[in-house]
């Protein structure tokens, strides 16, 4: 048994103070008691340690190398996703596994214990498949045994250019899939996680309506029936004048009419939404994955935060791209966002609950939903995915309760996240992951090496 003592921690039934908080063998919470007296492993704010429900690992060795418009009139999303293609192409098995570990040990050191991890690099440069087609979803379940991180992986089923259905482009050919082929990847990444412990799991994930068909979305939702299905949805504005020209539908429109959307579902951005498309999908259950950072970075625009909240809409944090990796950065994200377009301040508060953890229950909920996982909460029966946040600091002393939340989100930057469990592994202490300087270093071997081949 592990013991936790907290003076304070957010429970399930609001904040409580001298909380005792037992970890079994078994990496779950075997109980939870407050007002006990101090033993143990004492910290001063405990959390439920959040998922971070959306990422493409690889993205992060290319953080700062599209900046630059070059010779184009503007720069864009899609003009970003060319580089991103013309990047990948020269990655290995190898590399991945790499940067992968440095992503998963960035997001543990930010105080998420869940990587979600949207996996579609599945292929050799130009297409051909590795002789073990789950060749480089074992390279993210290898870094994920580095790491100590609890994995979700989400292979990518990927299979037009568009929605006139053209082949693959030469920088989409590493992703592609038949749906054959598709059923097969699943088979064979879900035995990737066999070596991992049992707190992770497999998860399905279409790219998006102009990658997928009708059919192939059928098939994905219908592969793994309990577990999570993602998608990218109304992310960008020339996708949904594509899925609108060749269906006469915008892409929520179509999905709610064609689809059967439910709490299983995370759907990815969400950015161009209508009122009542928003109101519609809200109700559905479905989880809005939001990557602020990301979102801000490409230029996507601003999620209709408040609507969706007020029809009940459930959402989730995910780093994305992971240019930058920061659940306080990604949470304020979202509520600027909203203040920027309306003009106003605390707007996702409720009354008895302030902005701060409305947006982290928000995301422990939505997290844990898009995860599969049973998490979320500090209590019996759930793993052990905790973050002691350090009170000893000018941002956090002297913050209690909501207040405290509140700090960290619109305060907070990097090392207030002091201690992190990961199904009761103990990953993170003092503000560093245990293996930090070994990944860190392997990492950056990586990208010289990766710099001789651009």
């Amino acid at each position: 048994m592990t013991v936790i003592w907290a003076e304070q921690a957010l429970l399930p039934q609001g904040w409580a103070d001298g909380v005792r908080v037992e970890l079994g063998a078994d990496g779950r919470i075997a109980s939870v008691a407050a007002d006990a007296a101090p033993q143990g492993h004492r910290v001063g704010l405990l959390l439920p340690a959040m998922a971070n429900l959306h990422s493409h690992a690889f993205q992060r060795a290319m953080a700062g190398l599209s900046e630059s418009r070059g010779d184009q009139p503007s720069d864009s999303f899609w003009t970003w996703r060319q580089i991103m293609f013309r990047f990948l192409d020269h990655l290995t098995p190898d590399d991945v596994e790499s940067i992968a570990a440095l992503v998963q040990m960035e997001m543990l050191e930010a105080g998420y214990a869940t990587n979600v991890e949207f996996h579609y690099l599945h292929h050799r440069p130009g297409g051909a498949a590795y002789d073990d087609p789950a060749e480089m979803a074992a390279r993210i379940a290898a870094a994920a045994q580095r790491t100590g991180i609890g994995l979700t992986l989400l292979p990518v089923h990927y299979q037009f250019g568009g929605l006139d259905r053209r082949p693959l482009g030469p920088g989409q050919a590493r992703f592609g899939t038949t749906p054959d082929e598709f059923a097969r990847l699943l088979d064979a990444s879900e035995s990737a996680l066999a070596a991992l412990p049992p707190d992770a799991g497999i998860g399905v994930a279409p790219h998006s309506l102009r990658a997928v068909s009708p059919e192939g979305l059928a098939l994905c939702a219908g592969l793994r029936p309990e577990r999570p299905l993602h998608m990218h949805l109304a992310e960008q504005i020339p996708e949904i004048e594509e899925v609108r020209a060749a269906t006469g539908q915008r892409p929520v429109e179509w999905l709610l009419d064609h689809a059967d959307p439910d709490r299983r579902w995370t759907l990815i951005h969400l950015t161009h939404m209508t009122e009542d498309e928003t109101r519609r999908l809200a109700a559905t259950g479905a989880v809005a994955g939001l990557c602020p950072i990301t979102e801000a970075s490409l230029g996507d625009g601003i999620f209709n935060g408040t609507i969706w909240r007020d029809a009940g809409g459930r959402l989730g944090f995910g780093s994305d791209s992971n240019i930058r990796i920061s659940l306080a950065e990604e949470l304020r994200g979202l509520e600027y966002s909203q203040r920027l377009r309306d003009r106003g301040r605390a707007i996702l508060a409720e009354p008895g609950r302030s902005t701060g953890r409305v947006l982290y229950e928000s995301g422990l909920d939505g997290g844990a939903s898009a995860a599969g996982r049973a998490t979320g909460a500090i209590a019996e029966g759930l793993w052990g995915d905790l973050l002691a946040v350090g009170t000893d600091n000018p941002v956090m002393v002297g913050r209690r309760g909501d207040a405290a939340l509140d700090s960290l989100v619109f305060a907070g930057g990097d090392g207030l996240a002091s201690e992190v469990w990961a199904a009761g592994r103990h990953v993170v202490t003092n503000g560093r992951h245990i293996a930090h300087d070994r990944i860190a270093a392997d990492y950056m071997d990586c990208i010289r090496r990766l710099q001789d081949r651009l």
